[in-house]
């Protein structure tokens, strides 16, 4: 059976998914058979493996850190929010029904621990080592009981636990001794240590500092990551910028012909899989921002509506804000406008919803000659094909049935004048079609641009992925951490009171009580044909009546 580790966090966004990845990428380069793994993740930026399954983008994005391929082992139990009160449960890389906050984790989370424990088992079975990424933060006392992703999953698995946190927000040592200290002495007894993250200066400085939590704590820090741009790939639930910001950390290299290009993504309600703009944004002399104001696509080469969760809360979004009719009148001037996914539906005639909004017939932009009926089967696919003369591939995560009904044919969708439109996340990663498709937005644009000939979004995303590895190699005690991951957490570390406080009066995991028993996975629900694979007996809502519940907690990584 194959080692592990749960790296975990101080707070949402500290850093776990790209620790989680570098620390992969560390393992397989000393030959090492490694696997990432999710538990459960909440995020709107979800990928299809190639068994047709859906998964978390940052679970995908850590398989190729890992050189294998990612399967739903790696991610079993996925939550799309589509509001802020419910979720749509994706299990096993498939959904089976929609479910308020409150439901989820009033119970039917504990449910689903026999599950991930399996997947976890059949993954440990077949590698040398597994990689956890936790979500949030261990220490959310109000959610432990159902805890399946944490230190739910780290006391199943008796797995040690690493707890990153982002220095750069500033109070780290408060963080993690405060996390510590919020942990029953079970909890505690797999917490290992520490990793800190983002540090800028010298860490001469920050060594005092190390020596008196480690006095605190009983705790070592196994490592101090430098603050270093343009690594933030693949992430679960926030963009990494900030409206108007450009994408992620990226510089924008001098442009290979005369003139930049500017793309500006309509910064939609629950957007789903921005990363398909990450292509875009690696492109020299391609400047890319999230906008959400009329006046802000003005002097835009490219506007790209994004795919949404919401496509109807998405297009009356456009409309309040004023970016309908800037939409409408750049396609009457020939302007480039793309639509991805929701936002090709948003593009067309009509939209026919009984399914997300259950808003009924609701009329797109008119931009398109489609109309878009929803259905409650979920388009799961990996399409290959072509476009502008060049070989494509992508990936399809849709309820909207297009019917295409005329203009030129462009992937799955069509393209009128210089507005296209297509359901394939994901397609502007193959460089040919990329560089083609941007010849044909600087040509309508009236910019002289021109593409590099020699930019490989697969290169430069193994060399982000190297780069991970080498913050890994270079900053941690990789010794240390191989120790962690082959033997477990070290004998003998200290409780840190005060220790969890009682979740219900009298309970035993309690303020240094003593420990009790590790969760055990519910009877009849194994992972071959069990229950919970199938999200039977699970009590998930159907998609009538959702979000009823009048009180919300959701632990999403960075809302």
């Amino acid at each position: 059976m194959g080692g592990g580790l749960l790296v975990a966090g101080t707070t949402s966004d500290a850093g776990k998914s790209v620790v989680t990845a570098g620390i992969c990428r560390w393992l397989v380069r000393r030959g090492v058979k490694v696997a990432p793994f999710k538990a459960q993740n909440m995020s709107l930026n979800s990928f299809v493996t190639r068994e047709g399954a859906e998964i978390g983008r940052a679970q995908a994005m850590q398989a190729q850190a890992a050189r294998v391929e990612p399967t739903a082992l790696m991610n079993p139990v996925l939550l799309k929010p589509g509001s802020d009160r419910s979720s749509q449960v994706v299990l096993m890389g498939k959904p089976v029904g929609e479910m308020s906050a409150r439901g989820y984790h009033g119970g039917r989370q504990e449910a689903l621990l026999g599950t991930v424990t399996d997947c976890l088992e059949q993954l440990r079975s077949s590698y040398d080592a597994v990689i956890c990424e936790g979500a949030g933060s261990p220490a959310e006392i109000n959610l432990r009981r159902t805890d399946i992703v944490n230190m739910g999953i780290a006391r199943a698995a008796k797995f040690p636990v690493l707890v990153v946190g982002d220095i750069d927000r500033g109070g780290v040592f408060a963080s993690f001794f405060g996390t510590t200290a919020l942990l029953s002495a079970e909890d505690q007894s797999l917490v290992a240590g520490y990793l800190v993250n983002k540090f800028r200066g010298d860490v001469s400085l920050l060594e005092p500092g190390l020596d008196m939590l480690y006095g605190l704590t009983g705790r070592r820090t196994y490592g101090v990551l430098p603050f270093t741009h343009g690594l933030g790939i693949d992430e679960e639930d926030g963009l990494r910028v900030s409206l108007r910001g450009a994408v992620r950390e990226s510089v924008v290299a001098p442009p290979h012909g005369e003139e930049v290009l500017r793309v500006a993504v309509c910064a939609v309600p629950l957007m789903s899989n921005f990363t398909d703009v990450d292509a875009l944004a690696a492109e020299p002399g391609v400047v890319v921002r999230f906008v959400d104001r009329a006046d802000e696509l003005a002097d835009a080469d490219l506007v790209v509506v994004p795919g949404t969760r919401g496509t109807v809360k998405a297009l009356a979004w456009l409309r309040e804000r004023g970016l309908a009719d800037a939409l409408v009148r750049r396609a009457a001037e020939g302007r480039p406008v793309l639509g991805i996914c929701g936002g090709f539906q948003v593009l067309g005639e009509r939209i026919e919803d009984e399914v997300e909004s259950r808003a009924g017939v609701v009329d797109g932009l008119g931009l398109l000659p489609v109309r878009v009926r929803f259905d409650r089967a979920k388009t799961l696919a990996r399409p290959v094909g072509s476009a502008l003369g060049e070989p494509v591939e992508g990936y399809e995560i849709h309820h909207g049935v297009a019917d295409v009904r005329g203009g030129e044919p462009f992937l799955d969708g069509c393209r009128v004048g210089a507005v296209w439109g297509t359901h394939w996340h994901g397609s502007l990663e193959s460089d040919g079609f990329r560089r083609r498709f941007l010849v044909e937005v600087a040509r309508a644009a009236g910019r002289r641009f021109v593409p590099a000939p020699d930019t490989s979004f697969g290169v430069l995303r193994e060399e982000q992925l190297d780069r991970l590895g080498d913050l890994v190699e270079e900053h941690a005690d990789t010794d240390a951490l191989w120790r962690l991951i082959e033997g477990g957490a070290p004998g003998g570390l200290p409780f840190v009171p005060p220790g969890a406080p009682p979740a219900v009066p009298g309970a035993a995991e309690s303020r240094g009580a003593a420990p009790d028993p590790a969760p055990q996975a519910p009877e009849g629900l194994d992972f071959a044909g069990s229950a919970a694979s199938r999200g039977e007996g699970l009590e998930i809502a159907g998609s009538a009546g959702l979000g009823q519940e009048a009180e919300h907690h959701v632990d999403q990584e960075a809302k």
